[in-house]
């Protein structure tokens, strides 16, 4: 094996944005992972590797701020990586400000750029810092909104093995219009115009994950014939997204508050999805969020 039939993915991207969950899920997935390593290092990494016959045939590197004045120059030695033949994929995560000011905050660590104790400002010299390498990335995941538990996932959906994967790895959003729409979707159905469960007091604090809610969700006409058309939609399209390359969807379906109508249509795409072969993950966004504040949804 040569350096250039290894699988490399490089994880960088926000301190505090998740890298440390995306490094032990790729190591789930079989990765050999190594933490902080200087950019000056990769490529003799890399050749290392390749002499282990076999044995190492997947890696993942963690390049950061950590690794200070080394870590500068990691954009040009990426791009003098690529015109050497060796293949790599950058993985980025990042957040939002006030994703990150919580986690420090729920952390009680320091920034690494806030010399002067100011989160905000330590986040934004890192945002300039990386640009570059941002534009450099394969695969951009902001995990603003993500919990640990589902950014492994969405790692392993992406970076799983690729002999299993034959199809396009798909990722069903429940949410709720009210607040905001999901940054990654690529495809959004809106189902605020069905049934409303909200209305019906029994139903009020289930969501769409409870028989009696998909029950009322499904009763009528208009939203049997709203999935119907919405699969020959995904049907058509799906494959011709995989023809183009792509390995990762993101389908949001959002109602008002994203408790019982999205969430009942998401886990039934989701499921009519997996018997057509693809793999499929779902992902419920905003529904403790209303059953927390009693929301209308």
């Amino acid at each position: 094996m040569t350096a250039q039939e290894l699988q490399l993915v490089l994880i960088t991207g926000l301190s505090g944005a998740g890298r440390t969950v995306a490094m032990q899920s790729l190591e789930d997935q079989g990765y050999f992972c190594v933490d902080n390593l200087p950019p000056s290092l990769i490529e003799k990494f890399a050749e290392l590797c390749a002499q282990s016959a076999g044995a190492i045939s997947k890696i993942a590197l963690v390049c950061d701020l950590r690794s200070g004045e080394f870590f500068a120059p990691l954009a040009d030695i990426l791009t003098s990586l690529r015109k050497k033949g060796l293949a790599f994929e950058i993985l980025f995560l990042e957040a939002s400000d006030e994703a990150l000011i919580r986690r420090y905050k729920e952390s009680r660590r320091r920034h690494p750029l806030s010399y002067q104790g100011q989160i905000t400002d330590g986040i934004a010299a890192e945002r300039m810092q990386l640009a570059d390498l941002r534009g450099l990335a394969n695969k951009i995941i902001d995990t603003s909104t993500l919990s640990s538990r589902q950014l492994r996932e969405m790692v392993a959906d992406i970076y799983g093995d690729k002999k299993v994967k034959q199809r396009l790895n798909i990722s069903v959003i429940s949410f709720g219009f009210k607040y905001g729409i999901p940054m990654d979707a690529d495809v959004m159905f809106d189902v605020r115009f069905l049934p409303n469960p909200f209305y019906v007091e029994e139903l009020r604090p289930l969501t769409g994950e409870d028989p009696k809610v998909k029950d009322y969700v499904f009763k009528g006409e208009v939203t049997k014939n709203f999935l119907t058309k919405t699969m020959d939609l995904l049907t058509y399209i799906l494959p011709h997204y995989i023809k183009e390359g792509k390995n990762h969807l993101v389908i949001g379906i959002g109602c008002t508050g994203g408790q019982h109508r999205s969430v009942a249509l998401a886990e039934e795409i989701a499921a009519k999805l997996r018997t057509d072969g693809y793999q499929v993950c779902v992902k419920h966004r905003d529904t403790l969020r209303n059953l927390a504040g009693g929301a209308r949804v």
